[in-house]
């Protein structure tokens, strides 16, 4: 079963084709990732799956559902989390506040049971705190739900905007570059748990990441973007093999020893 289809996905920006005329399928339970140099549209694509942006051509599927014409929350609600380039946590709330705030989607309760702290209400809080520590605890972070996000260490900030995420029980899950920054030990953990969350949760991983040793390292299936166009489609030997991504990275007569 695909958990993801896209059929000629498309979006542009007055003259400029970010996106141009993208397919492809993710089938359930794989690490896929999209690469391509800078510029290349792949946050824009995210952005199309996950409702920030709506395109302007073709079809996305999420288990079968269309996704086009949706709301981001309408999306999240549906299965579907991310995280971001730049680190988006509320910086002045706790580690465990960022993590109830995943989870909201998902309340059942009214605003005017909110406010008069009815049962059902209790319940849900009590069941969603439950949740938040646990997951405090699988991405690493056990002990510091009540520091404020702005004073963890930048590799924990990410794995709590991975939590964040996992608090929407996801069956699909857009990471774009989870490795950004990271030093070589918290890029090897990084990907170490990357494999987690698919083999212990079962989530499907659509990657947007730069680290070629990463992308090589994790995933099963690497789709690679070129002005908005997809130029390749394969395992990572085929990838590595593929004269056409070697000379969108690297220049005509180049190697593939660095991909």
């Amino acid at each position: 079963m695909h958990v993801l289809s896209t059929t000629d996905v498309t979006k542009k920006f007055g003259g400029l084709v970010a996106v141009n005329q993208f397919d492809f399928d993710i089938p359930e339970g794989r690490i896929y990732s999209v690469i391509g140099p800078n510029g290349a549209g792949k946050t824009t694509f995210f952005n199309c799956i996950t409702g920030f942006y709506e395109s302007d051509g073709g079809a996305i599927k999420f288990m079968g559902r269309v996704l086009n014409g949706k709301s981001t929350d309408q999306i999240t609600r549906m299965g579907v989390s991310r995280t971001y380039q730049n680190i988006r946590l509320f910086s002045n709330m706790t580690a465990i506040e960022n993590i109830l705030v995943g989870r909201h989607p998902h309340y059942k309760t009214f605003w005017m049971e909110a406010i008069v702290q009815t049962k059902r209400v209790l319940r849900e809080e009590a069941e969603a705190l439950e949740e938040a520590l646990h997951l405090l605890d699988f991405v690493g972070l056990q002990g510091l739900g009540d520091q404020l996000a702005t004073n963890l260490p930048y590799g924990a900030q990410r794995r709590l905007e991975i939590a964040r995420a996992l608090a929407n029980r996801p069956k699909l899950l857009l990471l774009d570059e989870p490795t950004a920054g990271m030093n070589p030990n918290e890029t090897i953990e990084m990907m170490r748990f990357i494999q987690r969350l698919r083999d212990e949760l079962g989530i499907t991983i659509l990657l947007i990441e730069h680290d070629m040793k990463v992308v090589m390292g994790i995933s099963e299936n690497i789709g690679v973007m070129d002005f908005g166009t997809k130029i390749a489609e394969g395992t990572p030997e085929e990838i590595q093999r593929n004269p056409q991504v070697i000379e969108a990275y690297l220049g005509r007569g180049a190697s593939s020893e660095v991909l």
